[in-house]
């Protein structure tokens, strides 16, 4: 447990109402104390960083400003919003977070009422502060708005979507640019402070008004002069403000302002908060501010498991095997130096995906569309029309954003494109926002698809190069998040024969087909098995579409019993896909679906998560046991 003490200004407040009166020293020496927490407290548990220490002040003048949780702050994405948290009612809740039963990693409604929206994919905070606006404005209150997106998500087509649908309506949101990295205009940062505060201050826009009032009753000549003076306040922005784009969508600029000066913040928001209308108020921070680690090694540093507070370099096993997704990207590059033809795309995630190593290796062949999942499936399918194969790398649980692209501009066109989805199943401590646990089901249900998940990381290999290889529509292959097997590497890859599974063990009491990450959960489950005198027949089938029809006929004759194992939503999923075939052709076999329950799955570790669901070897080997002792038990009986 942290002493509070050596905190000072944080120690004195659990809510924002217990900071809405401290000075600008005050706090100064409260953003301080709130870094140095994250630090101190994310070192050892792990968790999303740089953003968070980034958007400190930013977070502090807010709530400052603003009578929350009665004004509503929506949060993007989630990774900046550990100072929200803390600042919250949750500082000393703040080293469970990511862990089973303690905080969520992003922003949960159920979590706390300072929580306005939940969050965890990009692009969402406008569209979700607008809906709110809108609301409050038909219950006729005077709750004020405020979304807060990164630079980041701006690139997602939904955010300026958003911006469009609020300046038509005219509506009382405002929008706070948390702009780290993206350099929308170069900063003029004294004569360009000195205008936004001339801009936002009472004076100004009081008499702004009175001009406008008077000038309406004018006629035509008051029309005449309304427009003059348009013109000149216009030209002196475009000068000294980048904010043109979001003024033509009908918001009010103010920026860019010092968005680690909390005393400029303090008094943007003051002015803000007395303005009418759609307001856009950009902020210049720094990912990582005030943690020399983080600021030097910004990607590194985004999210981590829990690192040395001094050098900021994260804790690794000694000896573990390399991440699937080390061993996706060194297949690809192996792949792109054999066809030139293939490149890579990532939307805004090469670390994460591992197309970080083509990306130094081949830059070429390399693409980054930015948070922009629908564009980058249909940018994908674009170069596939002109004989590019595009392997297309996104986290499962992102993927979902984009399932009309994929019907609609690749598989009606019968496009050769290689989706490459990680994190699928179970994540761990990103909890539901990022679990992969449905791409089976609405993947599985697209014409021209070819579906596929390695057992291990050879077959990632194999399954990778044989994607290449496929022509006349798209092929999608999932695995899970975290480090491979550890099992050799063949030196050469090997194409596989689509819809073809591999039998691994033979066994007559029960036969068990798994796909993916829970085929060493099924070998490890073997040998309680027999212990328990039950004889399993063994399956994997690599492929979920097309399904190895032949292996399914003979299994339908030779076993009664079947199970089927899968990390993936029950409903819909491999196992769905199996028991509809058996149904179509008639046969009588038990089957036993065992997958992820029909529910969102809350945040924990991988082993706790399997655990609880009954997912891993002990519980694999609970329900088979279960499921064939019924049947011996019902025989006994007769008998």
């Amino acid at each position: 447990m942290l002493d509070m003490n050596n905190y000072p200004a944080l120690s004195k407040v659990n809510v924002p109402a217990d900071f809405r009166d401290f000075s600008i020293p005050e706090l100064r020496q409260l953003c301080t104390d709130v870094r140095q927490y994250m630090v101190d407290v994310i070192s050892v548990v792990g968790g999303h960083f740089g953003g968070g220490l980034g958007a400190v002040e930013l977070t502090v003048a807010m709530h400052k400003v603003f009578n929350t949780p009665e004004d509503q702050i929506v949060w993007d994405t989630g990774h900046q919003a550990y100072p929200h948290k803390i600042l919250t009612g949750r500082k000393e809740l703040l080293p469970t977070i990511r862990q089973l039963n303690g905080l969520s990693g992003f922003l949960k409604r159920n979590e706390s009422e300072y929580d306005a929206f939940g969050a965890g994919h990009a692009s969402t905070s406008i569209s979700a502060a607008l809906g709110i606006a809108e609301a409050n404005k038909y219950m006729n209150t005077n709750r004020k708005v405020i979304a807060v997106i990164g630079d980041g998500a701006m690139t997602g087509g939904m955010a300026y979507e958003a911006m469009n649908n609020a300046g038509m309506l005219h509506s009382n949101l405002i929008v706070v640019l948390n702009d780290n990295n993206m350099s929308i205009a170069q900063n003029v940062w004294q004569f360009s402070n000195y205008f936004t505060s001339i801009i936002t201050s009472p004076d100004y826009n009081k008499f702004k008004g009175y001009v406008w009032d008077l000038t309406g009753k004018m006629d035509n000549f008051g029309d005449r002069l309304r427009k003059v003076v348009g013109r000149v306040e216009g030209g002196i922005k475009s000068i000294v403000t980048p904010g043109m784009l979001f003024e033509a969508l009908g918001f009010r600029y103010f920026g860019p302002v010092n968005g680690h000066n909390v005393h400029q913040l303090v008094k943007v928001f003051e002015a803000a908060r007395n303005l009418t209308g759609p307001i856009l108020i950009h902020a210049n921070t720094e990912k990582g501010k005030g943690y020399a680690p983080a600021e030097k090694h910004v990607q590194r540093l985004h999210a981590s498991t829990p690192f040395d507070k001094v050098t900021g370099v994260a804790y690794k096993k000694e000896g573990a095997p390399p991440a699937y997704t080390t061993i996706f990207g060194e297949a690809l590059v192996e792949l792109v130096k054999e066809n030139p033809k293939i490149v890579g795309v990532t939307a805004a995630m090469p670390d994460g995906t591992g197309l970080n190593i083509l990306q130094k290796c081949c830059p070429e062949n390399y693409y980054d569309v930015g948070i922009a999942e629908e564009h980058g499936v249909t940018f994908a399918a674009g170069l596939a029309t002109q004989g590019v194969i595009p392997v297309v790398a996104i986290y499962s649980t992102f993927i979902q954003r984009a399932i009309d692209q994929i019907i609609h501009d690749i598989a009606l066109q019968k496009l050769h494109v290689v989706f490459v989805l990680d994190r699928a199943g179970l994540v761990g401590a990103d909890g539901p926002t990022h679990h992969g646990t449905l791409d089976l089901t609405f993947l599985r249900m697209i014409p021209h698809l070819v579906l596929m998940a390695p057992k291990d990381e050879n077959e990632l290999r194999n399954m990778l190069y044989t994607a290449t290889k496929l022509k006349g529509g798209p092929v999608a292959i999932r695995y899970p998040r975290g480090n491979a097997l550890g099992v050799p590497l063949s030196d050469e890859f090997v194409e596989y024969e689509v819809g073809k599974a591999e039998v691994m063990e033979e066994g007559n009491d029960v036969a068990i087909l798994a796909v993916g990450s829970m085929v060493d959960y099924a070998v490890k489950t073997l040998p309680k098995l027999e212990a328990a005198g039950i004889s399993a027949k063994l399956v994997n089938m690599r492929f979920i579409k097309p399904l190895d029809e032949k292996l399914l006929d003979e299994i339908s004759g030779t076993h009664k019993k079947i199970v089927t194992l899968e990390e993936n939503t029950i409903v819909g999923g491999f196992g769905s896909a199996v028991a509809e075939y058996f149904v179509d052709k008639g046969y009588k076999n038990d089957i036993l679906r065992i997958g992820l329950p029909d529910k969102f799955v809350d945040h924990g570790t991988q082993a706790e998560l399997h655990r609880i669901l009954e997912i891993d070897p002990e519980g694999i080997l609970k329900r088979i046991t279960d499921f064939v002792e019924i049947d011996n038990h019902i025989n006994k009986v007769l008998v």
